[in-house]
């Protein structure tokens, strides 16, 4: 349904990385989602009154939930596409990740008190009254969420919306709600069985799981999860690639959004090469990150002593010494200072978060490792995390 109506509303609707394009699939996507979802709750309402089902009833408020959900992301993918202005100089994209949350609130709101109404009748049951037309409506219902389910999470993937992927998940976990109340009118009508409430928590429970996953999926990007190792490597590959650069750290991802990425980090050049040369190379690395990787890219130019053989000696046999002490940290910056008594090693050592020694345990480590190895070299060590 949602390649062909594509094909009538959805200009150049192969160019997922246009930010127009992805708008739209979006804004589509969510429409759709709220007719199915009123269609469902219209049907599933009428089969809980025929059959005097409480698990089938509250299945039916949790698709207008839904409905609900998909109408807050219509909304977020509409404000989101606002251009950037002077009080939100990075756009709204952030807008999306919120409406997501949105949703995710939604849907454990419907799970809490569908929990709450599924003890009730478990503490009071009362027979279902099941039949053709609600089975049937049932059964129609679940192959209804389990495609809602598929292009909501394929065309989420494609175009990177969180928002979608929750959809897709919480559409789902609705499949797998609704065959547990179908499972429950089946056992009623075949035996003596009152489990209409125990599959009206068992919905709850489903209910419950998707919206905490979703609300954990847009949560993470609005509290500054890390990017992921992928894009970091791409981007390694991209900048490793001039020759001129030598090596790149502190690197930093923000996310302003879906397709709203700035990128800043620091590129290690020689010191001997010539400054107007070296700073057109990272013009041009800048201009390639946003067109392959739809980034704004900041790079920081570094000078190092790559041609000073003593230097480079001296870091290879540091960066060796700290492999067996120190495995996971790293180091860059580092540069040579001689002095008529001794002569001091300054660089700058990265940490993981999460590293089981202190900032100042690292720098003390560091420091008497360097003391115990060279008679006459002091380490001059900043200590830092790392943001990848």
């Amino acid at each position: 349904m949602i390649t062909v109506l594509s094909h009538f509303f959805i200009k150049d609707r192969d160019r997922m990385e246009d930010g127009s394009v992805r708008r739209a699939y979006g804004m589509l996507c969510s429409i759709v989602g709220i007719l199915l979802n009123v269609l469902l709750f219209a049907g599933k309402y009428l089969a809980g009154v025929l059959s005097g089902s409480i698990a089938i009833t509250a299945d039916a408020f949790n698709n207008l939930s839904d409905a609900g959900s998909s109408f807050i992301t219509l909304v977020g993918f509409r404000f989101s596409g606002m251009k950037a202005d002077a009080s939100h100089p990075f756009g709204h994209g952030r807008i999306e990740y919120i409406s997501g949350f949105g949703v995710s609130v939604v849907i454990i709101l419907m799970g809490v008190e569908l929990l709450k109404t599924s003890v009730e009748k478990i503490l009071h049951p009362e027979p279902v009254n099941a039949g053709l037309l609600p089975a049937a409506i049932l059964a129609a219902s679940i192959c209804v969420k389990l495609y809602m389910s598929y292009y909501n999470r394929k065309i989420g993937a494609r175009i990177g919306s969180e928002a979608m992927k929750a959809a897709g998940m919480d559409s789902l976990s609705d499949s797998a709600a609704t065959g547990a109340v179908l499972f429950s009118m089946a056992v009623g009508y075949f035996t003596e069985l009152k489990i209409d409430g125990w599959c009206g928590c068992l919905v709850a429970c489903f209910v419950l799981y998707a919206g905490y996953e979703a609300a954990k999926d847009t949560l993470n990007p609005l509290l500054g999860q890390p990017p992921s190792k992928e894009y970091v490597e791409q981007i390694r590959e991209i900048v490793m690639s001039h020759p001129e650069i030598l090596g790149i750290h502190d690197l930093v991802v923000h996310d302003y959004g879906p397709g709203r990425r700035m990128v800043s980090l620091h590129g290690e050049v020689s010191g001997n090469g010539d400054i107007y040369e070296l700073h057109d190379v990272i013009d041009r690395i800048e201009k390639e990150l946003n067109q392959k990787m739809g980034c704004e890219a900041v790079i920081h130019m570094d000078p190092i002593q790559a041609d000073d053989l003593t230097v480079s000696e001296t870091k290879k046999e540091l960066v060796k010494l700290l492999a067996d002490a120190y495995p996971d940290v790293s180091i860059h910056d580092f540069r040579m200072v001689q002095g008529p008594t001794h002569t001091n090693l300054i660089f700058d050592a990265v940490v993981p978060y999460g590293y089981d020694k202190s900032d100042g345990e690292v720098k003390e480590g560091i420091e008497r490792l360097v003391a115990e190895h060279w008679d006459n070299y002091f380490a001059v060590v900043q200590v830092e995390q790392s943001y990848i």
